[in-house]
């Protein structure tokens, strides 16, 4: 890896730092300007009347963001929000580059310039504390240091006040600003529209909590002017995660944290301490926040070293099974909803050894290398409907019908690492009793990845998943797995915020509306425009486990009165689109013997040279690119809503006086995703730099694409 540091302090070329004195009405206004490397973007810090202070960001002559507040309310202390002056001001220019060890691209460049302000109060108590700005090209990010305080003192925070007061009713693609999930649709509005407390009961969401007209983040928007924007954060660490509350008169966001009715505070730590990153990702192309590496690179670099022992890959599981409602993941019938009630095995149980082997079989044969086992432990009779869940699940006691043993030595003399599940049923402190013992147990049979998940109302009541307990509980966990070599899929998850690029164990998670909603979803499903959606919003906090390639589209003839409502094509798609060092094949294997098109989900690739947004607009359509990391080859997907459309892909990515062998999995003429949706053609032929290519989606359909070099 090469990597360069420079650090230069207030120069000229590369960081604009202005002290602008303004006389105006008889009050004094102190500015402090900083721009990003290309000039684009400018920030300015402002100390205005009664001491408060506010920021300003710009994108070339526009206004992106006007003047913008922040503050604290404390317990015990009175709110740290006016009476503040600068009293220090330092800058400087970093220019390095990092390697991912695995993911959407090799190396990342991280260039910005930086300011720490340093700022005191004026009055009693005489408070002091560091605002850092890092400005790239492609956006803000900003954090709060509290570094003065004694190693035993406890600051609690009631809330954080920071602002995002913007300059007109953008259109906004949103999810409500939950405490518990990120399972809902996203809505797309004008700012002045956003109403998210209508959304607060769902009947097919296990838990659901909106108190304020708040969103989640990542949120993205898109001014008039056409530049988009995505805020969110970054290296949410022992803090609560942040939703953002709307102010549909004034255009105003205003951060919320999430709390805690039990502790009855918001955030509470010892000593000094900073704050995740307030982010603003900014674009003149929809596509643009896909290619952004802010939010990776506003984390600390990698802390665990080689995690050779990772290796992305394709999985086959016992999951769809149960959603399709062909097996079970209980081991026994219960006689009424007493978990002391008597029980004897029911015969529909999916985690069999019998099941497992012949899904083994079928990944060895199909150069998939993973297997997902869901079921498999003692506890799932109990599990979910009850309200105490505590002691439920035992994370290393098998069924009886299932040899963990057995099925971890097939897998491995077929080439198939078995992937653990651990559900926790959101009574995490029975997970946190068993970590080491779980974790140790993995480690002995060579395990290195888990799937945990967090279905239910947290337990203790009081607490929500995206809390600053919950937070550090997934953090807890992180750090215990990569003791033991073990790599982290979380679902029901606190939000994504860059924290892979420190511990690479976290190599995916949930944290969306995903592919079961359209087996089980009674409103249903997920519709054509959420998955173009998804790739401008959820994705741009990092990847996705979403489970695509269903080939049933119709779940026939399982779920009658539910469907998958893409195209075929689209879910092959998604395989490109959708980032992720884990890519499930989800289907039953009936569903992929014997179908041409299951070629292109034996041959794409999980891991990613670069990665390259072809075109794009939020919830219509998504052309993506991805270089595999192990070869020349190219796959491509493309992706549309419930509109068909024509696009034309430049396939100037390729690399040039090179030919290929570009292999069409398109959308046939009648396709429809509800109409006609397994309707597919394949086409073969030889493609260089430099040529286009002539997509047709259909409504709700997309277009997969293999590049294998020729050699």
């Amino acid at each position: 890896m090469n990597i360069k540091n420079y650090f230069r302090l207030f120069s000229i070329n590369l960081i604009l730092l202005l002290f602008v004195f303004l006389a105006s009405c008889q009050k004094q206004t102190r500015q402090t300007i900083l721009k990003s490397p290309d000039q684009k973007l400018s920030i300015a810090l402002i100390s205005v009347e009664n001491g408060k202070l506010a920021y300003t960001l710009k994108y070339k002559s526009e206004l992106l963001i006007d003047t913008s507040f922040v503050g604290f309310e404390f317990k015990d202390q009175p709110p740290l929000d006016k009476n503040l002056e600068i009293v220090n001001v330092s800058g400087s220019t970093t220019d390095e580059s990092w390697e991912m060890p695995w993911g959407e691209q090799r190396e990342v460049r991280n260039h910005y310039n930086s300011l720490i302000v340093e700022i005191r109060e004026t009055v009693a108590p005489k408070r002091e504390f560091q605002m850092e700005f890092k400005l790239y090209n492609d956006g803000l990010g900003f954090r709060y240091n509290f570094s003065n305080i004694p190693e035993n003192q406890e600051t609690i925070i009631m809330d954080e006040s920071t602002h995002f007061k913007l300059t007109g009713d953008h259109q906004a693609w949103w999810i409500p600003g939950d405490w518990d999930i990120y399972e809902h649709l996203y809505h797309h509005s004008r700012l002045s529209e956003i109403d998210a407390t209508a959304l607060q009961n769902h009947n097919d969401l296990a838990q659901t909590y909106i108190p304020e007209n708040a969103v989640n983040t990542p949120v993205t928007m898109k001014t008039d002017a056409g530049i988009y924007l995505s805020f969110h954060e970054a290296n949410l660490t022992d803090y609560a995660g942040m939703t953002i509350k709307i102010d549909t008169e004034n255009f105003n966001l205003v951060s919320e944290l999430v709390g805690s009715d039990r502790l009855g505070y918001k955030v509470k730590r010892v000593g000094s301490f900073h704050t995740p990153w307030r982010t603003v990702q900014v674009s003149e192309t929809a596509g643009g926040l896909i290619e952004s590496n802010l939010i990776v690179n506003l984390n600390e670099p990698n802390k665990l070293g080689d995690i050779s022992w990772f290796e992305p890959t394709k999985y086959v599981g016992i999951w769809w099974d149960m959603h399709l409602g062909t097996k079970t993941w209980d081991y026994a019938s219960t006689q009424d909803m007493n978990r002391h009630s008597g029980e004897k095995p029911h015969g529909k149980h999916g985690a069999t050894t019998e099941y497992a082997k012949e899904l083994i079989d079928f990944a060895s044969e199909n150069n998939i290398h993973g297997i997902l086992v869901e079921g498999w432990n003692t506890g799932w009779e109990h599990w979910i409907g009850f309200e105490d869940r505590e002691g439920v699940f035992d994370f290393v006691t098998p069924y009886p019908d299932y040899d963990l043993k057995e099925v971890v030595r097939y897998g491995k003399s077929k080439g198939v690492e078995l992937i653990m599940h651990h559900e926790t049923s959101a009574a995490p402190r029975t997970y946190d009793q068993q970590l080491d013992t779980a974790f140790r147990l993995m480690h002995s049979l060579g395990i290195h990845s888990v799937k945990t998940g967090y279905v239910g109302k947290i337990i203790p009541k009081g607490e929500y998943h995206h809390g600053q307990w919950m937070v550090n509980h997934y953090r807890r966990v992180l750090e215990t797995a990569a003791k033991y070599d073990i790599a982290i899929n979380a679902h029901e998850p606190i939000k994504a915020t860059g924290i892979r690029r420190t511990l690479p164990n976290a190599i995916s998670r949930e944290g969306l509306r995903g592919q079961e909603f359209n087996a089980w979803a009674s409103d249903g499903g997920n519709p054509p425009n959420h998955l173009p959606t998804v790739a401008f919003t959820r994705m741009l906090s990092g990847p996705i486990d979403y489970t695509p390639g269903i080939f049933n589209i119709k779940l026939e003839p399982y779920k009658p009165n539910n469907q998958v409502n893409t195209t075929l094509a689209q879910q092959l798609a998604l395989y490109v689109i959708i980032n992720s060092p884990i890519q499930m094949v989800p289907d039953l294997m009936d569903a992929y013997k014997g179908h041409p098109a299951f070629q292109f989900i034996r041959d794409v690739a999980v891991n990613w040279e670069q990665t390259k947004v072809l075109n794009g607009e939020v919830g219509e359509f998504v052309t993506i690119a991805r270089q595999d990391r192990d070869s020349d080859n190219w796959f491509l997907g493309a992706i549309t809503n419930e509109d068909a459309r024509e696009i034309e892909v430049d396939l100037d990515f390729l690399e040039a006086g090179k030919t290929y062998t570009a292999r069409l999995y398109l959308d046939a003429e009648d396709a429809h995703w509800n109409n006609n949706p397994t309707a597919y053609i394949i086409v073969n032929k030889e493609v260089e730099k430099g040529e286009t290519l002539k997509l047709k989606l259909a409504a709700g359909g997309g277009a997969a694409v293999s590049f294998m070099l020729v050699e």
